[in-house]
């Protein structure tokens, strides 16, 4: 019971920072855009972005 007493407060307080760490990361803007990371990845190394609606070069489709 006297555990308690401890385990209390340093969960209040652990979801107090975690709360706070939040909407601190929402007010930043890290959730604004979340496609932009995961088409980052797949750009250009030059700054060039790959076109969404056709095939890379040299990657051409054959139809049977």
């Amino acid at each position: 019971m006297q555990s308690l007493y401890l385990l209390i407060p340093i969960a209040l307080l652990f979801c107090v920072v975690a709360i706070k760490l939040l909407l601190w990361a929402i007010g930043s803007g890290q959730y604004d855009d979340l496609d932009k990371e995961a088409w980052r990845i797949l750009a250009e190394e030059d700054g060039v972005e790959v076109p969404r609606d056709e095939p890379p070069a040299g990657r051409e489709e054959k139809l049977s």
